[in-house]
Parts: C-alpha cells; sequence; structure tokens
C-alpha cells in the first residue's frame, strides 16, 4: 500500500476492467443521447478530501469532480480502497504542482493484526498462515525501532506498480510471479498509539513511496508470529493535514458557492517555499520565461508572485541573483485566481 505514485487526473486508476461493459454501445448511446451533460469550468486551487473506505482514489477524485464541475483535477497520492484519510485534490492551474505532494512525506494511523499472515498484506488477502501472538508492548516497541531509518522494500506484488503497461495487480491475479526490484525508503518515526495482544495501532512518517503493508508485514515478523495491515489512514501529506480535511459527504450537501469556498489557493502545496514577489513589469517577463536579476540567496525552490496578493506566478529557483521559473502559470489562469473569490487560508 504505497502513500502515492504519478499524479493522475482522469480515469484509468482504479481497478482493472475486465472485458467492455455490457452497457456499452448503442443502446447506452440512445439512451443517454438525451441526457444533459454538467458545464465545466475553470476552477483553481486545492481541496483536502478525508476519503471514504471503499473507493479508490481516482473514483474519489471523479465524484469530487463532477461535484466542482472542473475542467481539470488530479490526486496527489494514491490511497488503496481499503484505505481513508488525507487526499489532496488539485484542480486547474493547481495541478501544475502536484508533484510535490506526491514527494512529502506521509503520516499514517495503521492497524496491525498480529498472528494473522495474508497472500496479500492485508485484510482483503487469503489467509496463509496463523501463529500465537502475546505482544508487549515492549516487544512491540523493539520490532518497530527495527524498521526505523533507511530501508528496502520489496514492492508487493498486489500493488499499482506496472510492468509492461499492467499494475502488479493484475498479474497477481492470475497467478503470475514479477521479479521486482526493492526500493529505498525512510521510516522517520513509529509511535505506539495502542498495544493488545493481536492488535498494534502505530502513528508511521515516512517518505515517499512507503508501502504500509510491507512495514506491517516486516514488524510482524519482527515479532515472531507475522502479521498484516488492518487498517489504514492517511493523516499528513507535507504540512497539509487531515484535521483541514472535507467528507464526500459534507461536499455533497453544499452548493456550489459554499463548496468554492473551502478551496485552498493554488499555491497550497507550496507553503514552506521562499516568497518572491515582482513589479508589474519583472512579473510579465517572468511569465515569458525570461530570467530576472534580483538580490536574493540562492534557493533550490521559491514561490513567486506578482505585486496584487493573490496574483501567484508560478515556481522557480534562484541561482548567482538571477530568478529562473520551473512551473509557470498561462496569463489567464492568474487572471482566474485574481477574478476569483476570497478562497480559505492555507492552514495545515
Amino acid at each position: 500500500m504505497s502513500d502515492g505514485r504519478r499524479f493522475r487526473g482522469e480515469p484509468g486508476a482504479g481497478p482493472p476492467q475486465v472485458g467492455r461493459d455490457p452497457l456499452e454501445g448503442s443502446g447506452a448511446a440512445h439512451r443517454n443521447r438525451g441526457a444533459v451533460r454538467a458545464v465545466r469550468r475553470a476552477v483553481h486551487g486545492v481541496l483536502l478530501l478525508d476519503k471514504p473506505v471503499g473507493l479508490s482514489s481516482n473514483d474519489a477524485l471523479q465524484k469530487v469532480k463532477r461535484l466542482y464541475r472542473a475542467a481539470k483535477a488530479g490526486h496527489t497520492g494514491t490511497l488503496d480502497p481499503l484505505a481513508t484519510g488525507l487526499l489532496p485534490l488539485c484542480f486547474g492551474a493547481a495541478t501544475k504542482f502536484s508533484q510535490v505532494s506526491l514527494d512529502a512525506d506521509k503520516r499514517y494511523l495503521a492497524t496491525l493484526r498480529l498472528g494473522v499472515t495474508t497472500t496479500t498484506g492485508d485484510a482483503e488477502g487469503t489467509v496463509t498462515r496463523e501463529l500465537p501472538a502475546a505482544v508487549t508492548e515492549a516487544r512491540a516497541r523493539l520490532a518497530c525501532a527495527s524498521c526505523i531509518g533507511e530501508i528496502e522494500q520489496l514492492p508487493p506484488m498486489y500493488s499499482a506498480l506496472k510492468r509492461e503497461g499492467r499494475p502488479l495487480y493484475d498479474y497477481a491475479r492470475a497467478g503470475i510471479e514479477i521479479e521486482r526490484v526493492p526500493r529505498r525508503v525512510t521510516i522517520h518515526r513509529i509511535d505506539i498509539v495502542e498495544c493488545k495482544t493481536s492488535t498494534l495501532v502505530i502513528d508511521v512518517v515516512c517518505s515517499k513511496g512507503t508501502y504500509i503493508r510491507t512495514l506491517a508485514e516486516a514488524i510482524g515478523e519482527a515479532l515472531g508470529c507475522g502479521g498484516h495491515l488492518a487498517a489504514l489512514r492517511r493523516t499528513a501529506s507535507g504540512p497539509l493535514t487531515i484535521a483541514s480535511a472535507h467528507t464526500l459527504e459534507h461536499l455533497q450537501q453544499l452548493g456550489e458557492a459554499e463548496r468554492d469556498a473551502l478551496l485552498l489557493p493554488t499555491d497550497a502545496l507550496l507553503t514552506e517555499w521562499p516568497e518572491i514577489r515582482l513589479s508589474n513589469d519583472d512579473a510579465g517577463r517572468f511569465l515569458s520565461g525570461l530570467r530576472r536579476r534580483l538580490d536574493a540567496a540562492d534557493a533550490p525552490r521559491v514561490r513567486v508572485y506578482g505585486p496584487q496578493p493573490r496574483a501567484f506566478l508560478g515556481s522557480g529557483h534562484v541561482k548567482a541573483g538571477e530568478l529562473i521559473s520551473s512551473r509557470l502559470l498561462s496569463p489567464l489562469e492568474v487572471q482566474g485566481l485574481l477574478d476569483a473569490p476570497d478562497p480559505c487560508p492555507a492552514t495545515t
């Protein structure tokens, strides 16, 4: 179970679709011919969604995208259907900076079922082994400590990692084992929240790409009884936290203006970067891709603004007194930010 992978803005990230939908074709086309399609609109900003259990990240994205009638949207890190919690959704110009959230450290609340090993490493798999589990908190602390730091993880077969264009879980369901390359991840911290005889709840802070299922299995093996991931909730992604997230049910109860008011600014994913503000003339030149001379220290990542408070122009870096652009908004997108109602403050 990974904290996130490639940015996905359109359908295709959910479970594999086998064969053709029987409703597809002339009959369905005839029935849908009279349906009124919602008019898409330019929406810019970031919504923090508290994803419910049972939905893939892409399913959740598409539901929210339809609610907002957004022309362009994407999520910033996959949560499996069994997982809940923080799923930042980017709209419009904010999709240009989704990689920032993908690369950020993540925080999870994970529930481990000890003494039971499954084929998938989570509660959906078939039980392959059962052993007595009489775990004390002292032993659990030692097992967790053995997994802290930079470690190697072998991506599980039941994962969305692709091989020759197909996710590994396709091969796994067909009974085919694919050779995988271990990846290096960092477990920054593991705190024990609750420890019972066969249940361990942990608070994990880790780098991007960490498979919490694999971590749960490793802790179970360190305890000598095995285990699997019974439940998972993402509580933070970089500076963004679940405390500011909204449920799908809440969004569905609101009107469009009320939903729009919940959007964080387009630069919400960049709040930890240094800020540079330009004059009107320099802002125009920066948007055209020209380098600007300025009195600023070298910085690998900066967020850049025009003179107006909400005139976010994009990202760049400073080297040898020059501001060099990285990702730019279009003039139309900048104007859209200036014309939009005041967004929610980017609280964490």
